[in-house]
């Protein structure tokens, strides 16, 4: 029997339709063992980004200090530290950049020739990394009808012939008027280059103005996986069509004045929620739901919340009508302590939870019946309106899908396991089986919880699994022990109602009791299948805060959420941490809390503080040694067989 015989003919025979010939399957299995022997290349991880799009912007275009560095390798000696700081910062915003120098710069043509000088010397030790193939597609993707001429600029010739052949190429580019396309095309492809593949460790959503515009740029990503958060799963649940996920994404944008989002970024009205407040509030008292922040977002009223405040109000009680709907429906939750809503005497202004009485700052609550989770036949129509104004929503849903298709609950990727909550644990150190998921856990949970939430989204709408999936998606946003909440409680009816702070506390899952024990890290790691020697888990969610250090478990856990949101600026006293896995090592960065775009652009900012190296490479990583490296080699196996049977006749 050949050897052929041993494999899957039809695989190999469309492989020999790629390869036709063995010298074919000779220059590839060369190329691809070339390719094994190019350093690793970089890997960029951001967590918890909460909608604040200009301070993410600002992070991905500087790459989180790697540009800087790049560009003190090249000029240390011939620039100094002003002018390094310009060059970056040109990099970054090359538009802004080139305005302010046509206004500061004497000789324009000068400057225009000296810059794409520099730049092409940036670009080439950025692009030294990757195959020319490699450089050129990243040429395409970013500098358009250029590509030819930066290609031909990049080729660093060493014959007089080849440099006065380059020099007339740039001094023709400023003659004719391109010099600024040429420099924007050499700095998109310099950010391009400089990451070769991005992780966002959860929470895209919520609290920030514009989490659609960070999609935007994320949609434009070469290579990159996400890792769902809970704020994640419950716009997707929305997007889903889910009644209660989309009343809370309501709830939060509204508590934060981030409407700029809903009605802007995805064209969804909230007038007629604005309409059913003003009627059905307008005479309430609304002071507990006044919303938080300055005026920046608010359609409604300008400086004037009032209006949002009663549509607060308003969308808080259909939320707690169909929280409790949700769980009625879902024993399994095991949620029966947030029914809260039959908790309350209207009369006396009291709620009870957890067997102790509370004062209410509101009980006004008109549309309670007698049955307190249904629905009032206006706040029915409100919700079906808002239901199909999410699922319609071209932009929402197509940004929905591109989280699914790169996104899941964990991902493992270069022995890093990746993911944003955690993996639920009871107080012994056991993984903790959950009931909302039919008593599994550990990696069977997270599975589990993967395939539930896409059910909730692509199952058929109308069917058990839809519905059962929506109503999932919802606990992974708040549910007891979820893995993306990893909470007991999601406290947002005491937050708003109860002066008495003692009710807002939420308890964590004993997970973060736990994440400093490097025996309890080893076992989540094996649990995924990673040898505990070399690999560490990346983990988001919750805030470093001040004096708190985001390497745990002895270096096994690396704690990345990166403090974006700035109401968490407060308590952290930086920015947060991203984290950059490249050749050379792992390094955490600690950024400075970032304010202002024009600010960043006039000043050269780039809000990195603080390098920790936390595991540095006496030798560089090579590909060989990646996820990739074993793609690789699995495909030269393949070739290396179909060699075999070229040169025994059998194709």
């Amino acid at each position: 029997m050949s050897n052929f015989d041993r494999y899957d003919r039809k695989y190999l025979t469309e492989l020999a339709k790629q390869y036709p010939s063995r010298k074919a399957v000779a220059a590839e299995i060369i190329r691809l063992n070339g390719l094994l022997n190019l350093p690793k290349g970089t890997e960029h991880f951001l967590s918890d980004i909460h909608g604040e799009w200009e301070a993410f912007s600002h992070i991905r275009r500087n790459a989180s200090g790697v540009i800087r560095n790049k560009v003190r390798q090249l000029f240390e000696k011939e620039l100094s530290e002003v002018e390094r700081a310009q060059l970056s910062s040109l990099i970054y915003y090359p538009g802004e950049k080139i305005d302010e120098a046509k206004q500061a710069v004497s000789d324009i043509a000068q400057w225009y020739t000296v810059t794409i000088d520099r730049l092409l010397k940036v670009c080439r030790l950025v692009g030294s990394k990757y195959t020319r193939e490699v450089v050129r597609e990243h040429l395409r993707r970013m500098s358009g009808e250029f590509v030819y001429i930066l290609e031909e600029l990049l080729i660093d010739g060493d014959n007089a012939m080849k440099s006065q052949y380059c020099e007339s190429i740039v001094k023709t580019a400023v003659r004719i008027g391109a010099a600024e396309d040429l420099i924007k095309g050499l700095c998109d492809t310099i950010k391009s280059l400089v990451i070769d593949h991005l992780h966002i460790v959860g929470d895209l959503f919520d609290r920030g103005p514009r989490a659609d515009m960070i999609l935007d740029e994320l949609m434009r990503e070469r290579s990159i996986d996400i890792q769902w958060g809970n704020h994640d799963a419950l716009w997707m649940g929305a997007a889903a069509g889910s009644r209660v996920c989309i009343a809370t994404v309501l709830n939060n944008s509204i508590t934060y004045k981030n409407l700029d989002v809903i009605e802007i970024g995805y064209g969804i009205s909230l007038r007629p929620l604005a309409l059913f407040a003003e009627e059905m509030y307008g005479k309430s008292d609304i002071s507990a739901y006044m919303p938080k922040g300055d005026s920046a977002g608010n359609f409604f009223g300008g400086t004037d919340d009032t209006l949002l405040a009663m549509m607060h109000k308003a969308i808080s009680i259909i939320q707690f009508k169909l929280e409790g709907q949700t769980i009625k429906r879902n024993p399994h939750f095991l949620m029966n302590d947030r029914l809260i809503l039959e908790q309350i005497d209207k009369k006396r202004g009291t709620v009870i939870i957890g067997g102790k009485e509370y004062a209410l700052r509101d009980s006004d609550f008109p549309t309670l019946g007698d049955n307190v989770y249904a629905l009032t036949d206006e706040e029915s129509r409100v919700m079906e309106y808002l239901r199909v104004a999410f699922m319609r929503s071209d932009k929402l849903n197509k940004q929905i899908r591109f989280i699914y298709d790169k996104g899941g609950m964990y991902t493992v990727y270069n022995n890093n396991l990746l993911y944003h909550g955690a993996i639920p644990m009871d107080e012994n150190g056991k993984f903790m089986c959950l009931d909302a998921a039919g008593g599994r856990c550990g990696k069977a949970l997270m599975d589990y919880c993967d395939a539930m939430a896409r059910g909730g989204y692509y199952a058929k709408d109308g069917s058990a699994e839809r519905q059962s999936g929506k109503d999932f998606l919802w606990f992974l946003w708040c549910g007891k022990d979820s893995p993306l909440c990893a909470r007991k409680k999601m406290a947002t009816f005491e937050r708003l109602l109860i002066d008495d702070k003692d009710a807002w506390i939420e308890p964590k899952n004993a997970y973060y009791q736990s994440w400093d024990d490097e025996k309890i890290a080893v076992k989540i790691l094996e649990e995924f299948g990673l040898n505990s020697i070399g690999s560490h888990i990346i983990n988001g969610h919750l805030p470093v805060h001040r004096g708190e250090n985001p390497i745990k478990a002895g270096g096994r856990i690396l704690v990345i959420d990166g403090g974006f949101c700035k109401a968490y600026h407060g308590s952290t006293g930086i920015g947060g941490y991203t984290l950059i896995y490249n050749a050379d090592g792992i390094r955490l960065q600690a950024h400075e809390p970032f304010f202002d775009r024009e600010d960043a652009i006039k000043n050269n900012a780039d809000i990195v503080s603080e390098t920790i190296i936390f595991e540095n490479k006496s030798d560089k990583m090579r590909i060989r040694e990646t996820y990739r490296g074993s793609q690789i080699r699995e495909r030269i196996a393949d070739l290396m067989m179909l060699m075999a049977e070229y040169e025994n006749g059998g194709i």
